[in-house]
C-alpha cells in the first residue's frame, strides 16, 4: 500500500535518529536523539540519504510507507527505499532501463513501481520487487508498457497494462475494470490509482467525443468494489463537459473514502482544487478549501485508516507554479501546511505524496538556495502542520 499500517511506528523512530534530524520551521519542536526518541514522537523533518550513484546527481521523493521502519520512492533518478536504519538501497534495475519510482509497499515488503528506458520519456515498464531479492520482475517482461501503482496487504497489485486496467495476485491477472456500464460509450479508463485493504480499487476514467462539431470531454473517478462481484461506480464531479478541465482519484482509504483534485489547464490558466468523496458515491466531493496563503490545492494521497489526506498547496505565476509547500488536512477543518527544514530559503518547495496511519507523511524538498533536492518525512505530523499567516 502507499501508505502503511500503524506497526511500522516504532522501528521508524529508530529509523529518524539514524537518518539524521532537522529541526522543523514554525510549530514544531526541536528532535532529540537517544532513547527517548524511540519511545515518543518527535516533530522533526528528516531529510532521507541518497543512493551511492544513480543518472541523477541528487534528490529524491518518499511515495510510501512499509512496515518496520520500511520507506520507498525515488533517490538520484532510480527506485529506491530506506531500511529502520537509515540506510539507502537501490532497487535492483534490469540492463536497459535507467529511470524509475517505487509507487507502492506492503506490510510484507513487495513494492510496486515503473522503469524507463534512458531517451524514451513516453512509455514506462512497471515491474514488482520484494524487499531484498536480487532482481525485479517485469510485468510481461518489459515488452509493452505499463504501470503499477498500488498494492495491498493481501499481495494484490493494481495498474495498467498496454492501456488495460487490470489487478493481478501473485504475478497473475485476476480481473480486467470493466467501464462503468452508465459511461458513455467513448470512455475509457485512463489510470489506475489505488487499492485498500478490503481490496477495493480506484482508478480514473475519461469520456471524449464530439457532438455538433463541439467536444464533449469528462474525467472522473471510478470505484471498483473487492472481488469484481458489484458493478463499478461512477463518482460525481463538478465539471462535466469542459476538455481544459480533468478530475483525478489519487487515493483510497480502507473505509472506501476517496481523494483527489479537479485540474484546470488552458495555456497560462491554472487551477487545482482538492476533492473528496464518500460511500455511497451519490453526491458530489467535498471541497475542503485552500491552505492560507495559496491559491490551489491538490490532494495526492491518504492515510489508510485515520483520515488524514496530503498533497501541494500552490500558487500560480502566469501558469507556473511558483510558490509550492506540502499541505495536510485532517479530514475535517481547513487544510494546512507543513513546515520545512529550519533555514531554508523563502523560496524553497515541497510537495507530499504518503501519509501513515502513525502520523508521518512523505514527500520532497528542494532547497532554492542550495538547488538540492531531498526525499523528506514529516514525523508528527499533526504536531507540525499550522495554518500559514496570509
Amino acid at each position: 500500500m502507499r501508505s502503511s499500517m500503524s506497526a511500522a511506528g516504532a522501528a521508524t523512530a529508530a529509523a529518524i535518529v539514524l537518518t539524521g534530524l532537522i529541526t522543523a520551521a514554525g510549530p514544531a519542536a526541536a528532535a532529540t536523539a537517544g532513547p527517548a526518541a524511540e519511545k515518543a514522537c518527535t516533530p522533526a523533518v528528516v531529510k532521507l540519504a541518497d543512493i551511492p550513484a544513480g543518472p541523477v546527481g541528487s534528490g529524491g521523493t518518499v511515495k510510501t510507507f512499509g512496515a518496520n521502519g520500511l520507506i520507498a520512492g525515488q533517490s538520484r533518478g532510480l527506485p529506491a527505499y530506506w531500511t529502520a536504519d537509515g540506510t539507502a538501497h537501490a532497487v535492483p534495475v534490469p540492463e536497459g532501463f535507467q529511470y524509475g519510482e517505487v509507487k507502492a509497499v506492503n506490510a510484507k515488503g513487495l513494492m510496486v513501481g515503473t522503469l524507463r528506458r534512458p531517451g524514451d520519456y513516453d512509455h514506462s515498464f512497471a515491474f514488482t520487487y520484494q524487499q531484498g531479492a536480487a532482481a525485479v520482475r517485469l510485468v510481461n517482461s518489459g515488452s509493452t508498457p505499463s504501470t503499477l501503482t498500488d498494492v495491498n496487504d493481501a499481495g494484490r497489485v493494481v495498474g495498467m497494462d498496454a492501456g488495460v486496467p487490470k489487478e493481478w495476485l501473485n504475478g497473475t491477472v485476476v480481473r480486467e475494470l470493466p467501464v462503468p456500464a452508465d459511461a458513455h460509450p467513448s470512455t475509457k479508463i485512463t489510470s489506475v490509482d489505488g487499492i485498500n485493504k478490503r481490496g477495493d480499487i480506484v482508478g480514473t476514467a475519461l469520456t471524449s467525443y464530439w457532438e455538433d462539431d463541439v467536444v464533449t470531454s469528462k474525467s472522473f473517478p471510478v470505484v471498483w468494489p473487492a472481488g469484481g462481484g458489484y458493478p463499478p461506480y461512477s463518482l460525481r464531479v463538478w465539471t462535466e463537459s469542459d476538455y481544459t478541465v480533468g478530475t483525478h482519484a489519487t487515493g483510497i482509504d480502507d473505509l472506501g473514502r476517496v481523494v483527489g483534485h479537479e485540474d484546470r489547464s488552458y495555456r497560462d490558466w491554472q487551477e487545482r482544487k482538492p476533492a473528496a468523496w464518500k460511500k455511497p458515491y451519490d453526491a458530489l466531493p467535498a471541497d475542503p478549501g485552500r491552505v492560507g496563503g495559496f491559491e490551489h490545492l491538490t490532494l495526492d494521497a491518504v492515510s489508510p485508516t485515520t483520515n488524514v489526506s496530503v498533497g501541494t498547496a500552490v500558487t500560480f505565476v502566469e501558469g507556473y507554479a511558483n510558490h509550492i509547500q506540502a499541505a495536510y488536512w485532517p479530514g475535517k477543518g481547513s487544510p494546512l501546511a507543513l513546515p520545512h527544514p529550519a533555514g531554508a530559503g523563502a523560496d524553497s518547495r515541497s510537495e507530499a505524496f504518503a501519509a501513515s496511519d502513525d502520523d508521518r507523511v512523505g514527500g520532497t524538498f528542494y532547497d532554492w538556495d542550495t538547488m538540492t533536492t531531498s526525499a523528506v518525512v514529516w514525523t508528527c505530523a499533526s504536531g507540525q502542520a499550522y495554518a500559514p499567516k496570509a
